[in-house]
């Protein structure tokens, strides 16, 4: 049996090449069991940082494998 979780993670980066995380501003948020949930969330902090060029926030699909 196969399962889902999605992750709402990112923050503050050194540049907008979004390559390195500035310590101390990781945020994790989840697990969701939806997409459509973890894209809300995303929404909400993605907008919530709007002015600041140099913060990001992706979703991330985590699958999982459940033994029977």
């Amino acid at each position: 049996m196969n399962k889902s979780r999605f992750w709402v993670v990112g923050g503050e980066y050194t540049s907008t090449d979004f390559e390195t995380l500035i310590q101390g501003t990781e945020r994790v948020v989840g697990p969701f069991e939806t997409r459509g949930d973890a894209e809300r969330t995303w929404r909400v902090l993605s907008e919530d940082h709007r002015p600041q060029a140099q913060v990001r926030f992706t979703i991330a699909h985590e699958h999982l494998t459940m033994n029977a």
